[in-house]
This record gives structure tokens, C-alpha cells and sequence, in this order.
């Protein structure tokens, strides 16, 4: 059984990681969403409600799990059986940060493969940041993102307009 680990702040979850979760709940076993914090940001919502929206909005994958990572990637990945670490790209810029990731979890576990995929096109432009700078004008972000983010946004911001 090959387990995945598809890892992120996902603050908050849009449709473009969406694309990357269902293709790689048909390609592996299993694939663990991993919420971790990022120091280099300030997150709009705490771990728990991360963790519960993406829950929420993944149900339908029986081999999707959804949970909050802890410590050092490499470390959580080998702790959780998975031999793969999956991570979305969506433009070259992604490619440069992530491709230094990529390289230094290889140095330091090099049983772990990383795979890059490519966001579908029509989320291409999506970012984390975007969606929340969106939402705090009070804009219409429901295509943008599940129902439960969606939700969870209205919440925190305000109503759409």
C-alpha cells in the first residue's frame, strides 16, 4: 500500500488543492492531508478549524485523511508509513520554492520520493491568499472555494455580496 502525504497550510483550502487531492486519491492508497502551521505566516484560522474544513470538504475520498502535522516533514511522513510527498504546483515560481524543499527532504530522507503536480489550468490562479483578501472585501468567493470554506469565511468576514 503506498501512502501519500499532500502537506500545507491549506489557511484557507481552495478548489486548486482540491484538484491536487482528488488526482492523487486516484493515483495512491492513501493520502494523508497534513495541516501544518507555517512560521513564515500568520494563519487566518487556527489548526483545528483548518483541519475540520478540509475533513469537511474531502469526505467523499475514502482515502483521504485529514489531519494536523506536527514537526518535521520527513519525520511525520516516515512516522505515517508514507513513501511519498506530494506537492501542488501551480507556475514556475512555485517550482523554484518547492524544488529546494524537494531536494533537502531527499537529503535527509532519501526513501521519501516527492511528486510534483500541476494544478488544473482552470485553478491555476488560485492562492490561499488571494481567496482570503477576496473574502475580507465581502466578495463572492464560492466558486473559488468548497461550501464548508466557503462557510467558514461568511463566518469570519462577513456575508457575500
Amino acid at each position: 500500500m503506498t501512502v501519500a502525504i499532500y502537506p500545507g497550510s491549506f489557511d484557507p483550502l481552495h478548489n486548486g488543492h482540491l484538484d491536487v487531492i482528488e488526482r492523487a486519491a486516484a493515483i495512491f492508497d492513501r493520502v494523508i492531508v497534513a495541516v501544518f502551521a507555517n512560521a513564515s505566516k500568520r494563519p487566518l484560522f487556527d489548526a483545528p478549524v483548518r483541519v475540520d474544513m478540509v475533513r469537511e470538504s474531502t469526505a467523499d475520498w475514502s482515502n483521504v485523511a485529514v489531519e494536523e502535522g506536527q514537526g518535521l516533514l520527513v519525520n511525520y511522513a516516515r512516522n505515517k508509513g508514507a513513501t511519498v510527498i506530494i506537492r501542488g504546483l501551480r507556475a514556475v515560481l512555485d517550482f523554484d520554492y518547492e524544488f529546494q524543499f524537494a531536494l533537502m527532504n531527499k537529503k535527509m530522507a532519501p526513501d521519501i520520493e516527492t511528486i510534483f503536480m500541476l494544478t488544473g489550468e482552470t485553478h491555476a490562479y488560485l492562492s490561499s491568499t488571494l481567496i482570503k483578501e477576496l473574502a475580507s472585501y465581502h466578495a463572492d468567493v464560492r466558486s473559488l472555494v468548497p461550501e464548508p470554506v466557503n462557510q467558514r469565511l461568511v463566518q469570519y468576514f462577513g456575508r457575500n455580496e
